[in-house]
């Protein structure tokens, strides 16, 4: 069988398979449905022969219980033994292992015909369950019943007839009871009639949908089947056209010009590309190579024009020509590329060419689109910080070679904000245009202006002395103020502040000049905006900024990369109560930099706070502090009774740290009992009433409150009645002293004094010497912390202790 035969084959198998299915399947179902009618029929003929064998049966034993008559008790014995038959069909079929035999038995007695039991037997088994045969076993059942009391009564009139003595009473109520049964088995025997009826007329429709459904199936079939063939017969034909559709719109979708020629150079095929090219569109079909359009090679020493015939010449192999320019029929000209190859036909034989060209003017215009876009600010049309930054190493590099000058403005936006963040980003973008064109209109051809992001604007101003530059930031600045803006008729007052870095001296480095602009444009906001500010080296004020913004990025990085660790202090009790008390400890942060040293808080706290990251840093405090008191539980450690945390300033004002806080009570399951919050004098009287419902708001959760560096504002004793706090830290600037300085020693008496009156345990803070703990234990004071007392310890749960780094101390800092 060849390959053709067998695809042939299995063709043809596809197509008829699904008739010999529904065929099959509809001589299935004719079997099905004549021996379910013919099943059907046997027990609805099985239920009429024995209701009439109930009757009989009644009637002759009605007659033999007053006539005595043995012909008429063998009567009723014929009629009732087609029940008795049936009820022991039944009865067989009941048990758990069907008594097929018996049951065939017993229908034959019953009076069914010999092939029709079968039947009987596998729809009793089979579908006894369904809802109308199961209804009418379950009469069938109450009517055996009746026959088994039936057949009693027989027994025992009979064996009193022939055997024995029967009373007239005893007589009477049997005879009774016959004609009760008689009219008792009325009702199931109809009832059984009755579902018999409903059960074959619902069979009967069953049956006639099923062969409805099949029959409208292969009908279905049928049709589909025929409209897959004229379908297949016209699918030919129709993957040919799309198969030349796909051909013409793949080139049609390719960036290159496709055109086809053939021997004698007439044009027979143009992509869309080509059609744009050429310019003539499809009209030039037909029309001839050389008419259309010119190619000059200009990769030769000589512009040679190249002609159908020498493309022509050379058509056996591919051929390309890397530098041509097309001069078309509508007279543009274009730099392009072109690849020849050659177009076979069945017997191998060139018989046309294919022509590729590619538009490298199209190229080059995107390459320098792209060169823009990297260069320059999207929404002002400006240089951007990339460019900006390459123009300014430039003229740093120039310091280096030539006696000249210039200078570096960064000039910032006040009202920015303000503007888009009440009239959306819309009216910003118009204000970032609008000052673009008036800082444009006040610098000259060979100043550079960029937008370095947001609202910030970089100015280089090349060979420039410094008075020179101060005036024309000046300009600068009085311009944008005079200028104003309007937004929908809402006038705003606009204006800048300017950072200017005289660069006039080389060797310095673009991120030391950019960030010297930086300082002194921030420093121009901080002095009241509107206003210009000069960089020096000198100027200590900008010396510290530039610490604190280098100090900002340095937190930054630490939060990302998790540097931030904690230690603990000890604080003693000075007064012994007699109970044993636990651990009462204060935690102390500590930044680990990048060489892996500890920072103490002094050196970037000051930052922090001017930068508002003290709410963040707080944060990392509060949780890994509850981190490790959890681990150290977990460990069985529960030391630890009370342990002081401190909070900023900043923190207090924080809405949402109150939520933060509970969530970490509730994270890590933490007693409120066990947390000490600290919060510093200063900070608590610069925002008394935040901070007093800050307070009672975790002190109603079971928190206590400790006021730090009590003393060192002197309105502290005004406000502490206000402030619901547990402690008082005596400052540590009394305690250190006290041993030799009377004022210190009786500020220390008097803030314990005070702290006492009003129902707070004091603190005293910086116990370096055995003297002074000597001496505040003389006056009373609570508790004491300090040097002598124990230093800072890394504060982590036992699984975690390692070994303790070098520290990097600054004096008199917690």
């Amino acid at each position: 069988m060849t390959a053709m035969s067998r695809n042939g084959s299995r063709k043809l198998i596809r197509v008829v398979w699904p008739f010999v299915a529904i065929v099959g399947a509809l001589l299935l179902m004719s079997v099905f449905s004549l021996n379910a009618l013919s099943t059907i029929r046997a027990y609805v003929g099985g239920e009429g022969l024995w209701s009439k064998a109930q009757k009989d049966a009644i009637y002759y034993l009605s007659r033999y219980a007053g006539s005595r008559s043995e012909q008429d008790f063998h009567a009723y014995q014929n009629a009732i033994a087609i029940q008795l038959g049936d009820r022991q069909a039944r009865l067989a079929l009941d048990r758990i292992s069907p008594d097929l035999d018996m049951a065939r038995a017993g229908l034959l007695q019953g009076g069914n015909h010999p092939d029709d039991i079968d039947n009987v037997i596998t729809a009793f088994l089979w579908f006894r369950h369904v809802s109308y045969l199961s209804q009418a076993i379950q009469y069938w059942e109450i009517g055996d019943r009746y026959v088994a009391e039936t057949a009693a009564i027989a027994e025992r009139l009979h064996g009193a007839f022939n055997h024995g003595y029967i009373s007239d009473d005893e007589l009477k109520l049997l005879r009774s009871r016959i004609v009760e049964i008689n009219e008792e088995l009325k009702s199931p025997a109809r009832a059984f009639s009755e579902v018999l009826g409903q059960g074959s007329r619902f069979a009967t429709s069953l049956l006639l949908w099923l062969n409805l459904l099949a029959g409208a199936a292969l009908l279905l079939l049928t049709v589909r089947q025929v409209h897959a063939l004229l379908r297949q017969s016209a699918r030919f034909e129709a993957e040919l056209n799309a198969e030349k559709e796909r051909v013409e719109t793949t080139l049609n979708a390719i960036g290159d010009a496709v055109i086809t020629i053939d021997l004698s150079g007439q044009l027979r095929y143009l992509n869309a590309v080509a059609q744009h090219l050429i310019g003539g569109g499809r009209q030039v079909l037909g029309r001839y190579f050389e008419d259309i359009f010119s190619l000059i090679d200009l990769s030769g020493s000589g512009m040679e024009l190249v002609t159908a015939s020498q493309l022509r010449a050379h058509s056996e192999n591919k051929q390309t020509y890397p530098s041509l320019r097309l001069q078309s029929v509508d007279g543009s000209s274009h730099m392009v590329s072109l690849v020849v190859s050659p177009i076979r036909d069945t017997h191998g034989e060139v018989d046309g060419l294919v022509l590729a060209l590619h538009d490298k003017s199209i190229e080059q215009q995107y390459i320098s689109h792209l060169s823009w876009q990297a260069a320059h600010d999207a929404l002002t049309g400006l240089y951007n910080r990339r460019e900006f930054e390459q123009r300014v190493t430039r003229a740093l590099s120039r310091l280096m070679v030539t006696d000249t000058s210039h200078a570096l403005l960064f000039v910032d936006l006040d009202q920015f904000k303000l503007v888009n963040d009440t009239n959306g980003h819309a009216a910003g973008d118009e204000l970032l245009r609008q000052v673009c064109r008036v800082l444009q209109e006040q610098l000259g051809l060979s100043d550079v202006l960029a937008r370095l992001g947001g609202d910030e604007f970089g100015v280089l101003l090349e060979d420039c002395r410094i008075d020179g530059a101060l005036d024309k930031a000046d300009r600068l600045r009085r311009a944008v103020q005079q200028a104003g803006f309007q937004w929908e008729g809402i006038p705003f007052s606009i204006s800048t502040s300017i950072g200017l870095v005289f660069l006039g001296e080389p060797g310095v480095t673009l991120a030391e000049a950019m960030q010297a602009a930086d300082i002194a444009c921030y420093m121009a906001k901080e002095k009241g905006r509107n206003r210009i500010q000069l960089y020096s080296s000198k100027d200590t004020e900008l010396a510290v900024r530039s610490v604190e913004m280098a100090w900002v990025q340095r937190l930054r990085s630490a939060m990302e990369e998790e540097r931030f660790c904690l230690y603990c202090q000890e604080i003693i009790p000075l007064q012994s109560n007699g109970k044993k008390q636990g651990r009462h400890v204060e935690v102390l942060l500590r930044l680990r930099d990048e060489t892996d040293r500890i920072i103490l808080p002094a050196a970037f706290i000051p930052a922090a706070e001017r930068f508002s990251l003290m709410p963040d840093i707080d944060r990392i405090v509060v949780r890994l502090t509850f981190e490790t008191l959890w681990q150290q539980r977990q460990h069985g450690d529960h030391s630890i009774a009370l342990c002081a945390i401190n909070l900023s300033g900043a923190t207090l004002c924080d809405d949402n740290f109150l939520d933060f806080i509970r969530r970490q009570f509730v994270s890590y399951a933490i007693p409120p009992g066990m947390i000490c919050f600290e919060v510093t004098e200063t900070s608590a009287i610069s925002n008394l009433q935040q901070a007093t419902r800050f307070i009672s708001e975790l002190k109603s959760l079971g928190c206590h409150f400790s006021l730090d560096d009590f003393g060192a504002g002197m309105s502290s004793f005004v406000y502490l009645k206000h402030l619901p706090v547990d402690y008082l830290k005596i400052d540590g600037s009394f305690v250190k002293d006290m041993v030799n300085d009377s004022v210190d020693r009786a500020m220390v008496e008097m803030i314990n004094h005070i702290g006492h009156v009003t129902g707070k345990k004091t603190i005293a803070e910086f116990v370096g010497l055995p003297e002074i703990l000597a001496v505040l234990q003389q006056i009373g004071v609570d508790y004491a912390q300090g040097y002598h007392i124990g230093e800072p310890q890394p504060f982590v749960a036992p699984a975690r202790n390692r070994p303790e780094p070098a520290i990097y101390r600054l004096p008199d800092r917690k």
